[in-house]
């Protein structure tokens, strides 16, 4: 068996993780970071970095790469496919708020990829792949994790554990803590084109909510191609709605063409709206998915988590140097609200009105997100809010 010891053990190589990982290497804090899977996946999930979370990566010089492989995004819109009439959410009124006014569209395995190389030659900080947890145990000084990596059992001890496991997370297993809330009744089909809708549909924003009648849609654009969310029509299975021949309906409906979109990726997925009750049991501490999990509407979930390690490795900061360990539960009291309601809850709106299929309704909706745009104070404060800012800064004045 081979034994390590550490400072504080991370398990998760994902962005929530690895931007741990990288503060405490920063602070000269040992880290080991475990992660299951034998490489860095590279599948499309979060693909949205909010102003504050490249204000953040902007200490470490990991927000200028970052950009250069995305796209920056200066307004977001929320429309109606058959008129084109839209509310235009301009994110330049942020200037002054941050350093970095706009969205950011990019693959968050990119970011991965970033922070991976960063910590490749870090003093303070190593990345095991393929290293499965089995069990976590704690004793009143220490939290010890069985891992296996390449059929061989690792014994890791270190002084703290961040679970950065993702929404099926072991680690939060191992200390009893579950995840409260609900899963959404439909599924959201994930479809990767290089259509370029941009030429087509007239002002479209990079980032797009998108009203049809009858259902719902959003186009969100990468660098090399658009993801493009779409739902099963009324009566079809998941099945059905999975097929080529389903999705190439679907995307007709948005632009009709002649010959077939090209499709490069398509993948279902449930939403659910989740939060642990602490994100600390003793010497163990959670973040990200780990600890909730949300709508994708509104890309709040990865950036939540970086925001959410940040603060915590801020708060281990201060405790290994000998402050209480109460700062521990500090970090709870500063990040679940702002999580419940600030990202589920916030999420949950932008879901549910997106999933609106009254006519009248949609129309008050739109026509209220208009007055709301069209007034640079009322929509600035709606920006804050969206954009994260608002969430953190509330977090920073809890004590």
């Amino acid at each position: 068996m081979q034994k390590l010891d550490t400072q504080v053990i991370i398990v998760g190589a994902g962005p929530v993780g690895l931007a741990a990982a990288l503060r405490l290497n920063a602070f000269g804090i040992s880290c080991v970071v475990l992660e299951a899977e034998p490489t860095l996946p590279e599948d499309l999930r979060a693909s949205t970095f909010h102003p504050p979370t490249l204000d953040m990566l902007d200490e470490y010089g990991i927000a200028k790469p970052l950009i250069d492989q995305g796209l920056v995004c200066g307004s977001w819109q929320i429309r109606q496919h058959e008129t084109h009439d839209r509310a235009v959410f301009d994110l330049s009124l942020l200037e002054g708020e941050t350093r970095h006014p706009f969205r950011l569209q990019c693959e968050q395995f990119r970011l991965c990829h970033i922070l991976a190389d960063a910590l490749a030659s870090a003093p303070f900080a190593e990345i095991m792949m393929g290293a499965r947890v089995e069990a976590v145990t704690q004793s009143d000084d220490a939290v010890q994790v069985r891992a296996i990596k390449d059929g061989e059992e690792l014994s890791i001890r270190g002084r703290y554990l961040i679970g950065a496991d993702g929404s099926r997370s072991t680690v939060r297993e191992q200390v009893g803590l579950t995840l409260e809330g609900l899963t959404y009744p439909e599924t959201t089909i994930l479809a990767i084109t290089d259509f370029p809708f941009e030429e087509h549909l007239p002002g479209l924003s990079n980032v797009n909510y998108v009203w049809r009648n009858g259902g719902t849609f959003s186009l969100l654009r990468l660098k090399e191609f658009w993801r493009c969310s779409l739902y099963p029509s009324e009566g079809e299975s998941i099945e059905e709605a999975l097929t080529p021949e389903s999705i190439q309906r679907k995307l007709n409906a948005i632009v009709p063409r002649n010959e077939p979109y090209n499709v490069f990726e398509i993948r279902p997925y449930r939403v659910h709206m989740r939060i642990v009750s602490d994100y600390r049991r003793g010497r163990v501490v959670l973040a990200g998915d780990a600890a909730h999990v949300n709508s994708p509407s509104g890309g709040m979930g990865m950036n939540g988590g970086i925001h959410d390690v940040f603060n915590l490795t801020t708060k281990l900061k201060r405790v290994l140097a000998g402050e209480s360990e109460d700062l521990l539960d500090l970090y709870t009291r500063q990040r679940r609200p702002v999580a419940e309601e600030e990202i589920l809850q916030q999420a949950d709106r932008n879901r549910r009105r997106m999933q609106e299929r009254d006519p009248e309704k949609r129309r008050v909706i739109l026509d209220g997100l208009k007055a709301v745009t069209s007034d640079p104070v009322k929509a600035k404060a709606y920006i804050m809010r969206s954009s994260m800012i608002e969430g953190l800064r509330r977090a920073e004045a809890t004590a």
